[in-house]
């Protein structure tokens, strides 16, 4: 079982070897390859919940040099992201070959798609910051060929400004580390951090150890001002859109943070430092600078990226707040972000593929010809206001809660503008789709084979049904907020 770490991560590269040794012709291969990998790694997903559960940990190490080892761990925090990575690879992987049913390059596309989860289970698995940093990097090689698949200039372009972004987080992330391994070594992950006692009376280098750290994971996690590709990257095809948005790029980012202040540093280190409040206003103005971007884009997934950018902090304010409520927000919002994020992707990329729209005023009366995947966008756009008793009010709650109980109640003000702005570029577009008058001709639908139509609108209702039950039965003990309740019991009070 101590296989099980590496087995997470070997299903989806071994995947990738298949599918690009399967060649672009083998398309019914093709398909059952994701499909049964998808598969495989929900099941082995499964196992090791039911073991972390119980109380188990599985660590497989390699030592590479002194004092710097590749290590993979699971334990109950892994499972949060890496069961909703799981989830979301193989909804997505459904929706990508309906949506790619007449594309081309779809064994270029599939191969680095799979490169792309084996990445970000690497992220999840990672039982060290070295082993988080040679996925992190992966994940960034891996992406790029997604992000530029349509081949136009626009794509190149978009993906010019994904590895400037990236590869300068990464390099500053790198930065970090080596100053780091240099002064302490680089320590396991332990619940509530263990680097303080080694760092004792340096604390110039903590702070700009850790500086360099999160500015680095901060590009993945678009936080200001370190944003910019996350717009520029929409030319990418909704599958990518989706994967970067709720699974991928952006929750590495956010994941990897709350790893460098839980389990390296330790909250109480981070607050004696005077980084936690630091990190706490970072991330309420990129809340709030997000959500006002979001506002004036008149395209839909310029619309929805920026709302990412807004949505992605909550998890690094919940986390520089610290407390247990405020942790149980941020953490679950992981979670509940994804869930809802890809719906509001997949939904774009029906409207896109199936109606040629791709603009906000070009949704009047959608739902009338759309109804499944436009009632999969309003519960998910409802989600993200707040609305109980969608997820998306779960973290609201808990995090504004937290704030309080932490003595930083400002939070709330936070919270309160950013649902107001989050009611302000969604429920316009909702009431376009209802009840604005259509226009006097429909486009006419493209002719998709029912096999496409159908995955591309099974998955897209699939997580706004999750969005709705992660919020409903949000008290059960295998809901998203019972496993991060487990998480902060079990690890961080």
């Amino acid at each position: 079982m101590s296989l099980l770490p590496l087995a997470l991560v070997l299903v989806s590269l071994v995947t990738a070897v298949l599918v690009f040794a399967a060649g672009e012709r083998r398309q019914r291969l093709r398909t059952v390859l994701n499909l049964g990998a998808a598969l495989l790694k929900l099941g082995l997903i499964v196992v090791a919940l039911l073991a972390v559960r119980d109380g188990a940990t599985f660590e497989w190490r390699m030592p590479l040099l002194p004092g710097l080892d590749l290590v993979l761990r699971i334990d109950s925090l892994t499972l949060l992201f890496g069961t909703l990575s799981a989830l979301l690879w193989l909804l997505t992987t459904i929706y990508a070959i309906g949506y790619l049913e007449r594309g081309e390059h779809r064994a270029r596309f599939f191969g680095f798609f799979s490169l792309c989860v084996a990445a970000t289970m690497g992220i999840a698995t990672a039982g060290n910051l070295f082993t988080f940093f040679v996925f992190f990097e992966l994940l960034t090689l891996a992406t790029w060929p997604l992000v530029v698949h349509r081949g136009t200039d626009d794509a190149f372009a978009g993906g010019r400004s994904y590895l400037r972004h990236t590869l300068f987080g990464g390099a500053l992330f790198l930065a970090g580390l080596v100053w780091l391994y240099s002064v302490a070594g680089i320590p396991d992950f332990l619940p509530r951090g263990g680097l303080g006692s080694l760092l004792e009376g340096t604390e110039f280098a903590q702070r700009a150890i850790f500086v360099l750290l999160v500015a680095g994971l901060g590009v993945k996690a678009a936080l200001l001002p370190l944003h910019g590709w996350l717009p520029r990257a929409m030319v990418a095809p909704a599958p990518v859109s989706a994967l970067l948005h709720a699974v991928a790029v952006v929750k590495a980012g956010a994941f990897g943070i709350v790893r460098l202040v839980y389990d390296v540093y330790g909250t109480e280190r981070v607050h004696a430092l005077g980084l936690g409040t630091a990190l706490a206003v970072l991330a309420s103005a990129t809340i709030v600078y997000g959500s006002l971007m979001a506002l004036r884009q008149a395209d839909l997934k310029r619309r929805l990226a920026w709302s990412t950018v807004s949505q992605v902090s909550y998890i690094a304010l919940g986390t520089a707040i610290a407390g247990p409520l405020a942790t149980i927000g941020g953490l679950v919002h992981l979670v509940h972000q994804g869930l809802m994020k890809i719906t509001l992707f997949f939904c774009a990329g029906i409207f896109a593929e199936t109606l040629g729209i791709k603009r906000v005023d070009q949704l009047d009366g959608v739902g009338r010809i759309q109804p499944v995947a436009a009632s999969a966008f309003s519960v998910a756009a409802l989600g993200m206001v707040g609305v109980p008793p969608m997820a998306g009010f779960i973290s609201k709650w808990y995090l504004g809660t937290g704030a309080v109980a932490a003595g930083q109640a400002w939070v709330v003000w936070v919270l309160v503008a950013s649902t107001l702005l989050n009611a302000a570029y969604f429920l316009p577009v909702l009431y376009r789709i209802w009840f604005a008058p259509p226009p006097e001709a429909w486009p006419a639908p493209q002719a998709l084979p029912r096999r496409a139509r159908l995955a591309l609108v099974v998955p897209a209702a699939c997580t706004a049904l999750a969005t709705v039950l992660a919020g409903l039965l949000a008290g059960l003990d295998w809901s998203p907020l019972g496993w991060v309740q487990l998480i902060v019991d079990r690890e961080y009070r």
